[in-house]
């Protein structure tokens, strides 16, 4: 079968290619799903990257442990291991792979543990559906972790990205106040996602006015102490990002952050998601009764996913970039 591998860290046009390998065999707790959708993130960047470098201690020091790469996944469940009862081939379904999972996404044909996996919601499309479980997971747990609910002055900084623009949604069904911070091309997508306020980052520091309960930033693109300003004094700020230095990342940020809380009311913390079953059946009943929608900015076939994880690398991506496999 076609597969994106690599065996060596750099930018993906260098490092990534398509080539033929084995089928997979799914374990006891794992089903076998053919491929329609892979949705891209910045976590399957960093992998490719092996950029910030702390992630290597995880990923293999000198070069990838695992030569497949993908992580979100829609498809259509091809066999099943012996243990798993919760779906059987022919289901339509849509999840996500460990970081370390047996195989990647990018393929004909992926492993992906049954608890990682939920039926498909019907109102999508595999494209749809696959740039949904990591982005929405993370959205969801984020809001959760802040406690967002009716009348939280919310503001999103890159409310336009694959996290952003499913955290707006999320936040206005909680009935939150969301502000949005994207560039001005993007202002009207979030607007129409149900931001009551959207700054232009290219025209007006959201840093300079305002006062925030929750600030979800999922860009870190400015000083903590300028971030905490628009902080309410019991506000949570929510560092979502692997951007930062080459080594460390995030990680100066959120010790910073950690030390600041601990001087202050304000709370600053970073958060972690994971693929679950129950969260994406709760993501796949917002997207079937309309509350949610995956903006998906562009498609590109298997043999293009190099160029497709380039555009996620802009950091300007409107929505999911997805690959698809025939």
């Amino acid at each position: 079968m076609a597969a994106v591998v690599q065996d060596r860290y750099g930018p993906p046009a260098q490092v990534l290619r398509v080539a033929q390998v084995a089928v997979p065999t799914p374990g006891p707790d794992e089903v076998l799903v053919r491929v329609r959708a892979v949705g891209l993130n910045p976590a399957d960047l960093f992998l490719v990257t092996g950029r910030p470098a702390m992630l290597r201690a995880m990923t293999g020091l000198r070069r990838p442990r695992r030569g497949g790469r993908g992580q979100d996944v829609a498809g259509v469940v091809e066999a099943v291991g012996s243990a798993v009862t919760s779906v059987r081939p022919g289901d339509e379904v849509f999840g996500q792979g460990g970081m370390q999972g047996a195989s990647g996404t990018l393929a004909e044909l992926a492993v992906v543990p049954e608890s990682g996996l939920a039926p498909k919601p019907a109102a999508l499309t595999f494209a749809e559906a696959a740039g949904l479980p990591m982005a929405g997971l993370a959205a969801r747990q984020g809001l959760r972790v802040a406690g967002v609910g009716t009348g939280t002055r919310l503001l999103v900084n890159g409310a336009s990205g694959g996290v952003g623009h499913l955290a707006v949604q999320l936040a206005v069904g909680l009935g939150a106040e969301v502000t949005g911070v994207c560039s001005g091309r993007n202002a009207e997508m979030v607007r129409g996602l149900g931001a009551v306020r959207v700054i232009d980052h290219e025209a007006e520091d959201f840093t300079a006015d305002g006062e925030y309960d929750v600030i979800l930033d999922n860009v870190l693109n400015r000083r903590l102490r300028d971030v905490r300003r628009v902080l309410a004094p019991r506000g949570v700020l929510l560092l979502n990002s692997g951007n930062g230095g080459r080594v460390l990342g995030p990680l100066p940020r959120m010790a910073q952050g950690s030390l600041a809380s601990l001087v202050s009311r304000q709370t600053i913390r970073a958060f972690t998601s994971g693929p679950a079953t129950r969260e994406l059946v709760h993501l796949a009943d917002l997207a079937n009764a309309g509350e949610i929608r995956v903006v998906v900015e562009g498609t590109y076939p298997l043999a293009d996913a190099a160029r497709a994880l380039e555009r996620v690398a802009t950091g300007h991506v409107a929505g999911k970039v997805v690959v698809t496999v025939p």
